[in-house]
């Protein structure tokens, strides 16, 4: 579950808990990427001591983030809101995975 943004000048961070059984595989990984490439903001990814930007499929799948893993979402930009939002709700739907 996404918790509330906290702001520091115009960065944001939230965490968030990969629901999928497969983790953040590369389909998952992929629509990630595009979304996140839809916003000016920077946005990393952080999971258990590493690190990816959000628009990198394979600094994403080094993350190894599987099932059950919490990810902190850094987003620093004038769209940062935005782009935390649908960042967040993309992982907390699972990406439309079952």
């Amino acid at each position: 579950m996404a918790e509330a943004p906290r702001k520091s000048g115009s960065a944001q961070q939230r965490e968030a808990v990969i629901p999928n059984k497969e983790g953040l595989h590369f389909r998952p990984i992929m629509q990630f990427v595009e979304a996140a490439a839809r916003y000016q903001s920077r946005v990393t990814v952080h999971c258990q001591g590493r690190q990816a930007d959000a628009r990198s499929p394979m600094e994403l799948l080094m993350l190894v983030a599987t099932q059950g893993t919490t990810v902190r979402l850094i987003a620093e930009g004038d769209d940062a809101g935005e782009v935390m939002d649908t960042l967040t709700a993309l992982i907390e739907s699972g990406f439309g995975e079952e």
